[in-house]
C-alpha cells in the first residue's frame, strides 16, 4: 500500500480508468470542507442544488461525463444506516445529479450487510487493479488515503463490492 497526498486527484485517477470505477461508500456522515456551507443550507430548507452547472457540481459531473463517454462503466454503493441521518437525506436527493452525469447508484440499509466481509474503509477500484482507500476521522473529515494494487486486497475488495451491489437498491427505489 502507497500513501499519497492528502487530497486525491479524481480526474487523474478516472482519468486511468478504462473499463471500470466503482465507489463503496460506508459512512452515515462526511464532513469534508467543502460541503458545508450546502448541507447547512439543506438542513436549513430541506432544498437540494441540482443545477448540473453550478461551479459546486461542474468538476466532478464533468470527471464522470469523460469517463463514462470513453466507456467506463462507474457505479457507487452506499451503505447506510436507517433511519438516514441528514448527511445521506442530502446525498440522496443530489443523487440525481449523479445518475445524469452517467453513474449508476445503488443503496443497502446496514442492517442489509452484517454478513458481507467488508473492508474497512471507504474505496475508489478502478478497472478491478488498483485501490485507492479514503479514510476520515471520526466525526467525518478528510484524513487521507492510500493506494492498493495486491491482488488479495483487490479480490477482497471486489467480492466485497460485488456483494454489496447485488443487494443494494437502485437509486430509484430506495427512499429515505
Amino acid at each position: 500500500m502507497t500513501q499519497s497526498e492528502p487530497v486525491p486527484d479524481f480526474a487523474a485517477l478516472l482519468g486511468k480508468a478504462q473499463r471500470s470505477a466503482v465507489h463503496l461508500e460506508m459512512r452515515d456522515v462526511y464532513a469534508v470542507g467543502d460541503e458545508s456551507g450546502i448541507i447547512a443550507d439543506f438542513k436549513r430548507t430541506g432544498q437540494a442544488d441540482l443545477n448540473p452547472n453550478d461551479p459546486y457540481w461542474m468538476d466532478w459531473l464533468g470527471i464522470v461525463r469523460e469517463a463514462v463517454a470513453r466507456g467506463v462503466v462507474l457505479r457507487r454503493a452506499r451503505i447506510v444506516s436507517e433511519p438516514v441521518t441528514d448527511y445521506i437525506r442530502w446525498e440522496h436527493a443530489v443523487t440525481p445529479l449523479n445518475l445524469g452525469a452517467g453513474e449508476l447508484v445503488r443503496w443497502l440499509p446496514r442492517r442489509l450487510a452484517s454478513d458481507i466481509a467488508l473492508p474497512g474503509n471507504d474505496l475508489w477500484l478502478i478497472d478491478n487493479r488498483l485501490i485507492m482507500f479514503h479514510w476520515f476521522t471520526g466525526d467525518g473529515a478528510w484524513a487521507g488515503h492510500a493506494f492498493d494494487e495486491s491482488p488479495a486486497t483487490v479480490k477482497m475488495v471486489s467480492a466485497a463490492f460485488e456483494a454489496v451491489w447485488g443487494r443494494a437498491t437502485p437509486h430509484d427505489q430506495y427512499v429515505v
